[in-house]
């Protein structure tokens, strides 16, 4: 029986979390709470760190629950985290699954993107450009999985004319097999990965200007009640500057063929993949092309409610859910359940976030952290949390840090440590220190990982070591200029 016990999972994940949990008994009875605390925290860290063999829920949820269990927070006290965050939880559930039902149209601009557009060096700008200007008013999670979508089905489209003797629909007439392989696929692939690297870089510059654009900005815009106009011109002086330098490193980068860049698209892949695009347009019916429609007004209608904030945005995402879906005539609750499946493993392992935070609060873990870095020099603090946030998002994940940093200070702020334009001035150095140097790796955006462990990473020969290749440009720019508008700016 003790070979099954944790089902199926590697052995290496099951000798893990038998150690941390074992281990952790011991420290809480010899070592002492805090100690231990710490330990659950580095622990917690590691299993986001190794969220590609293992996704974080199962690992990290043993762990707060385990952290329930030896009294270091309480259920009560991780439910009022919960319910402080309870609009970012709606957000996740209800807006990621109402972009569920535009995926059409978002993948129909995308495709004529893809097609009409013959200069690789506009074409990557465009994807990084709709890519940050999607993410800002939708959701970047939501977006990398329409680049995802895209760039499957295109590979697809290759593959399938390439395992064939021919082709039957050259310009030319034939297409020989042997025409579709070797550099040739191998130069597809590379055009393809440089692609999808600028669209998810661009999820990362968009998503950081808005309120919606991560799950940890409109955490932060509720600790300081900013809305989506406020939110978005409180951010503006560093984001808006770093968002013009991406555009320019992908310029350079293009140009240069540096880091992996600047492969151009072969001459047969384009030729297929545009009479591909043709012969759908030909085959959407007229019921599909109404379910466009529908999808467009609704995308007009959504920009409308987040700008206006007409409504707490998980309840936008809601009625954004009841439109299409009744617009478009999906009646049947299975089609609906679909929508939810993309959210919800997010949404239970932010719950399990919170369980650690309110351990972070209960035990003040952060506070001589955070009592130090208030002691300093004010005109230097928001350039030390933004380096702070920086590392650690980096390593882990920019929510978990915006969560626990953004508590600390609304803390200090209501015990009169600080002034409320000084907990602006590091609200928005923690927001841009989540969200820029966390490109780094795939640890630190969730849009990376999803991409990483996506069914298109392995169809392009795109790893960790190569995501984090082609990301270190943009990486030292974003974080870079990031950090010295922090310092100018704040």
């Amino acid at each position: 029986m003790l070979k099954h016990f944790l089902g199926n999972s590697p052995k290496w994940f099951k000798m893990t979390i038998i150690g941390f949990l074992i281990f952790n008994v011991f420290s809480f009875f010899v070592l002492g709470k805090t100690i231990t605390a710490w330990l659950f925290i580095g622990e917690f860290i590691f299993t986001l760190a190794m969220a590609l063999k293992c996704y974080p829920l199962q690992s990290g949820g043993l762990l707060a629950i385990e952290a329930l269990a030896l009294g270091l927070t309480t259920p009560k006290n991780a439910y009022h985290e919960v319910d402080q965050n309870l609009e970012v939880v709606l957000l996740l559930v209800f807006m990621v699954a109402g972009i569920y039902f535009m995926k059409p149209l978002l993948m129909y601009i995308f495709s004529k993107v893809f097609t009409k557009i013959k200069s690789k060096l506009i074409l990557s700008l465009l994807f990084v450009f709709l890519a940050a200007i999607l993410s800002a008013f939708l959701d970047a999670l939501t977006v990398t999985a329409v680049l995802i979508s895209v760039a499957v089905g295109f590979y697809g489209v290759y593959h399938k004319i390439h395992s064939s003797a021919a082709a039957d629909y050259d310009a030319d007439g034939i297409l020989d097999r042997k025409e579709l392989s070797g550099e040739t696929l191998e130069q597809f692939r590379s055009f393809l990965r440089s692609l999808i690297m600028h669209g998810v870089v661009g999820t990362a510059l968009g998503g950081v200007c808005t309120l919606v654009g991560e799950p940890q900005n409109l955490l932060i815009g509720e600790r300081l009640g900013w809305d989506f106009i406020d939110f978005f011109i409180k951010m503006a002086p560093v984001t808006i500057p770093v968002l013009a330098a991406g555009l320019l490193t992908t310029v350079v980068l293009e140009t240069t063929g540096w880091f992996g860049f600047g492969t151009k698209l072969p001459n047969v892949a384009a030729e297929i993949i545009e009479q591909y695009t043709i012969e759908e347009d030909k085959r959407r019916t007229d019921k599909e092309k109404y379910g466009l429609l529908v999808q467009g007004v609704s995308a007009v209608l959504l920009i409308l409610g987040l700008a206006l904030h007409i409504a707490p945005v998980g309840f936008i995402g809601l009625a954004l859910i009841i439109v299409q879906t009744a617009f478009m005539g999906i009646i049947d609750e299975h089609k609906l359940g679909h929508a939810f499946e993309e959210a919800l493993p997010f949404t239970g392992l932010l719950v399990v976030f919170f369980v650690i935070v309110a351990m972070i609060h209960d035990q003040h873990l952060f506070k001589p952290i955070i009592d130090w870095a208030l002691n300093q020099d004010p005109a230097s603090q928001p350039g030390l949390f933004y380096i702070a946030n920086g590392f650690l998002s980096a390593i882990s994940d920019n929510v978990f840090v915006a969560t626990v940093y953004i508590g600390e200070v609304e803390t200090a702020f209501k015990n009169g440590v600080i002034t409320r334009e000084h907990f602006e001035k590091l609200a928005v150095a923690i927001n841009t220190g989540t969200n820029l140097p966390s490109v780094a790796t795939p640890n630190g955006q969730a849009a990376f990982l999803f991409l990483l462990t996506s069914s298109l990473a392995p169809l392009i020969n795109l790893s960790y070591g190569k995501m984090v290749k082609m990301a270190l440009p943009y990486t030292i720019v974003l974080g870079g200029l990031g950090y010295i508008l922090v310092k100018l700016m704040l």
